[in-house]
């Protein structure tokens, strides 16, 4: 069994591909620990027990606990990139809209499409030494664009070292929430204007100008076939108007949202408020079909800085974009 106790951190474990925990992993493979009182925590969890530091709860460790020894304080940036991808999961949406997550280790990511007409959507009979019907599949044009979000960290260690790491973490998590709001933002732009491969969201207007009937729900659903409208995003005056319609005090619904605090509609879709649409639209997608998100790795911090210079500043970012697969598996309604 490794012995988690004798490994030397160093900051250039955080170039390793996969970062410090890979690199960690790959020292100390969490397997060895199976059948011990270990078994569950990964190896950087095993570095925290280490060095005896509680990084959350009421008894959690102030900030200056990381930095007692060498050792100790190369394990603050992925400690810093763990809180903000919490925060990130915690307020995520994308879960909720992407088909698929695709990471990449550069910049330059072309995504593949395909853009089947109503009649290759048809599961037709094919007789004997006939042709089978062609679904063409062809890499795009352009590629995907890829977008850094993120804050700058701004510090004094001083002013951070008696604090909790538990309250500290309320802090990153916050970070993590923002970096989840803007890339969500990202996400319903390629929708709507299309990942720049001629592929806008195709657009209807309610029969009403200016109201929201169930029947603009039904012309969603049916606007939407063969895919299937799993989610529907909308703003909040839009949110006002189909959450007024008299169908939406169907008692299952309103018995999930009592009980998970999430909305859905008769028709099964997801309902999710986002601040990302104009007022005056809404979008039926289908989650399974409609988007691509791809990420360049994931939360990066600046960690010779948090380790040198024990905070001053440092950027917390994460770098992702998003590719339309079908571009008639998401639509979107005007009124």
């Amino acid at each position: 069994m490794a012995n988690y106790e004798n490994i030397t951190l160093e900051k250039g474990m955080y170039q390793h591909r996969g970062g410090l925990t890979a690199a960690l992993e790959s020292l100390d493979p969490s397997i060895n620990y199976k059948g011990t009182e270990l078994e569950g925590l990964d190896a950087f969890s095993r570095q925290l027990k280490r060095f005896d530091i509680k990084v959350s709860g009421a008894a959690s460790d102030t900030v200056e606990k990381f930095f007692q020894t060498s050792n100790s304080s190369a394990l603050f940036p992925e400690y810093v990139s763990r809180a903000v991808q919490q925060g990130i999961e915690e307020a995520d949406v994308l879960s909720d809209i992407v088909a698929t997550v695709t990471n990449i280790d550069g910049l330059d990511y072309r995504s593949i499409t395909s853009a089947p007409t109503t009649d290759e959507k048809s599961l037709k009979k094919v007789a004997e030494g006939a042709e089978i019907p062609t679904t063409t599949v062809r890499t795009n044009d352009h590629l995907v664009k890829l977008h850094k979000r993120g804050r700058m960290l701004v510090s004094s260690y001083e002013a951070l070292r008696f604090q909790r790491i538990d309250l500290f973490t309320v802090t990153l998590k916050q970070i993590g929430a923002y970096i989840a709001r803007a890339q969500l933002k990202d996400a319903v732009s390629t929708i709507i204007l299309g990942d720049g491969n001629s592929n806008p969201c195709p657009t209807y207007t309610t029969a009403t100008q200016g109201a929201i009937s169930y029947a603009d729900l039904i012309t969603m659903w049916e606007k939407l076939s063969p895919y299937e409208l799993t989610t529907i995003l909308a703003p909040t005056t839009a949110m006002t108007g189909i959450l007024s319609l008299t169908e939406m005090k169907d008692a299952a619904a309103g018995l999930n949202f009592h009980a998970t605090g999430k909305m859905i509609t008769p028709l099964g879709a997801n309902l999710i408020h986002t601040s990302a649409i104009t007022v005056d639209t809404f979008i039926g997608l289908d989650k399974n079909c409609a988007l691509e998100m791809v990420k360049a790795g994931e939360v990066t911090t600046e960690y010779d800085k948090l380790i040198d210079r024990q905070l001053e500043r440092a950027a917390i970012t994460s770098t992702a974009g998003f590719a339309k697969i079908f571009t008639d598996a998401s639509l979107k309604l005007t009124y």
